[in-house]
Order: C-alpha cells, then sequence, then structure tokens
C-alpha cells in the first residue's frame, strides 16, 4: 500500500548516527522533513543533504526537523555528518524498518541490470503527524526550495559568467582604442594652431 497525503505517517524506532534511537513519535508537535537517500558520500546524496545543510537555519525557523534515512551504518552517517558538516541527524535504517512502511526499498535498473535500492523520496510530516507533501521527483540541488514551497517548480539559480574574450580579440581592442586616441589627440592639436 502506498502512502498518500493526508495519512498519518507510519511511527518507526531506529537509531541515528550515534546510536540513539529515534522515533517519530517523539517529535510530535514538529513539522518532520524525512528523506530517504540511497547511500552516503555519493555525488547526489552529498548535494541533497549539502543543499538541506545550506538551507537548515531556514528550515528550523520555519518549524521543520530533518531526519535523513539510508541503509548505510552508524559508522558510514558519522563519517557522512564529520565531511559535510551536517546538522541534522542521519538514520541507519540498515534492516530497512523505515523503508518497509514507507514504501522506499524499491527495484530500481541502471544499464538494463535490475536491484533492489531505496527510491530518493522526501516526506514532510505536519505537527500531528500526518503526511503533509509527498516528494518524489527531489531536486538534489534545490531540495530545500522544494520542501519550503510546495507545488511550486524550483528554479536553479543561473550564475552569469564574465564574457571572455581571447587574448588576440583583447589586444587588437586596446590597439584600436590607442589609435583612437591618438588621432583624437592629433585633432585637437591641430585645431588649438589654427
Amino acid at each position: 500500500m502506498a502512502l498518500k497525503v493526508g495519512q498519518k505517517a507510519p511511527d518507526f524506532k531506529v537509531n541515528d548516527q550515534d546510536g540513539n534511537q529515534v522515533s517519530l513519535s517523539s517529535l510530535k508537535g514538529k513539522k518532520v522533513v524525512l528523506y530517504f537517500y540511497p547511500k552516503d558520500q555519493t555525488p547526489g546524496c552529498t548535494t541533497e543533504a549539502c543543499n538541506l545543510r545550506d538551507n537548515y537555519k531556514l528550515l528550523q525557523k520555519k518549524g521543520y526537523e530533518v531526519l535523513g534515512v539510508s541503509t548505510d551504518s552508524e559508522k558510514s552517517h558519522q563519517k557522512f555528518i564529520e565531511k559535510q558538516k551536517l546538522p541534522f541527524q542521519l538514520l541507519a535504517d540498515v534492516d530497512k524498518i523505515i523503508h518497509s512502511k514507507y514504501g522506499t526499498w524499491v527495484e530500481k535498473s541502471m544499464y538494463g541490470r535490475k536491484y533492489m535500492g531505496t527510491a530518493r523520496v522526501t516526506f514532510v510530516i505536519d505537527e500531528k503527524g500526518l503526511i503533509e507533501e509527498i516528494i518524489e521527483k527531489v531536486d538534489t540541488k534545490n531540495h530545500a526550495d522544494q520542501i519550503l514551497n510546495p507545488g511550486v517548480p524550483s528554479k536553479p539559480v543561473k550564475v552569469k559568467s564574465p564574457k571572455k574574450s581571447s587574448p588576440a580579440k583583447t589586444t587588437a581592442k586596446k590597439l584600436a582604442t590607442k589609435k583612437a586616441s591618438k588621432k583624437k589627440a592629433i585633432k585637437k592639436a591641430t585645431k588649438k594652431k589654427r
């Protein structure tokens, strides 16, 4: 059975990166971002975690508690947190307890090979423990924006790079500018003599 918006979020008890038991019911009264990701230290997962890290204060200001979930070990999570300076808990769902309750342990396919793995999905859970939103198309670079602005397509920031010109073009421009300056100076000098 797939979970739907408006349903009660399934409770769970699992250890975080430090071996402390975390349960959803202990967070009642808080909004929870429960984000599932495939693997610590991989490019997409690191991008997503760092986007949440960089926007963590804003998420907290809006009342959200962030919990990352993967099947990695506590030790793996500790290394990931340390390396990326993540300010939130990562849950070590090595026995796939949360994955089975949330339907995020799925069959995947890569290069024609089928295997089981974690679906990249985020559940936003309200203060009453109800699923407020399910984000299935996660934009790893702009995930915090997806959480804070539900239903609005995320807009990546485009940074305009300065136009690069070749050294030959730059030299030609400088010479043309010098010639034009010399011509003006000659015209002024000629006018003054008259």
